[in-house]
């Protein structure tokens, strides 16, 4: 008699972040693997900050082939980690790590690539000038990718303006863009000539009223506004910028890219994007 061979051990990655129970990207990814037919899974996994040394050495004990970092991990888990790319290192923040063949797991950030994509549907990065809210893992990898894709000048604003002036000092180290930082406070208005605002702040995440606190009578139909909150998917901001006549990008088409990438870098695999898409609009609710 033959003996079935039935392989119950599936390829493990994941997320590890501190509120994981409100993050998506465990229904995309799964639906990513299904439509390829790869013997993976994904799994959501609540980690505090001090735990997460224990979490990620957890993951090399049990043969995980990568996983993802969201907040508030970013930063610090680059100090358990063996290797970074360039664009990591350059952020000195991850949000994807991948096992590779001698066990060594090394941190990238597709965070930034995944906006850029986003971004590329509406307007080409190239010669603008940018306002970046924030200074926090995500902000780092998105002025990272702009800067690299030849954005002119940014201007990074943060409320702590120690952490704008440490990423703007490495902007103008490591591209050619024009940087400089500004403490974000209680009305702050866009420089003229801007063509790029991005929130990349976690402000209006999950609380539709609460937006960051820049006058909007600075925001015009001459502007491009992004802004990387996925839920939401009509951010306050978002909502009054194109009520003024910017042009808006949602948090959506980032998540799905940044998720599609990791997908490439784990199984070497190109994802159906137009899958993932169609399973994170019906679970957000958008179908």
């Amino acid at each position: 008699m033959a003996v079935m061979t039935i392989d119950f051990l599936p390829e493990l990655v994941g997320s590890m972040s501190t509120g994981a129970a409100g993050n998506p990207t465990v229904a995309v990814m799964e639906a990513a693997f299904r439509h390829h037919g790869l013997h993976w899974r994904y799994v959501n996994m609540e980690v505090p900050p001090d735990l997460l040394g224990v979490a990620v050495a957890g993951a090399r004990a049990m043969g995980f082939r990568g996983f993802n970092c969201s907040i508030p991990h970013k930063q610090a888990v680059v100090q358990f980690l063996d290797d970074l790319t360039p664009s990591a290192e350059l952020s000195g923040a991850v949000n994807c790590v991948m096992r590779g063949s001698d066990g060594r797991f090394t941190g990238t950030n597709t965070d930034g690539l995944g906006f850029l994509r986003a971004l590329r549907d509406v307007i080409d990065p190239h010669g603008t000038n940018v306002v970046v809210l924030g200074a926090g893992g995500a902000a780092r990898a998105v002025a990272v990718e702009l800067a690299l894709a030849g954005a002119t000048r940014m201007t990074v604003c943060n409320r702590t303006l120690s952490a704008a002036d440490d990423l703007a000092r490495v902007i103008r180290d490591a591209t050619s863009t024009i940087a400089d930082a500004v403490e974000l406070s209680v009305g702050y208005g866009i420089p003229e000539r801007t063509d790029i605002v991005v929130n990349a702040t976690s402000v209006g995440l999950y609380e539709p009223d609460t937006m960051v606190p820049i006058d909007m009578d600075t925001i015009s139909d001459q502007h491009v506004v992004a802004d990387v909150v996925f839920n939401p998917i009509e951010t306050s901001l978002l909502r009054a910028s194109a009520a003024r006549g910017a042009q808006t990008i949602n948090g959506l088409a980032m998540l799905v890219h940044q998720a599609a990438e990791a997908v490439r870098l784990w199984t070497g695999v190109d994802p159906d994007f137009d899958v993932m898409e169609t399973k994170l609009r019906e679970v957000m609710g958008l179908e």
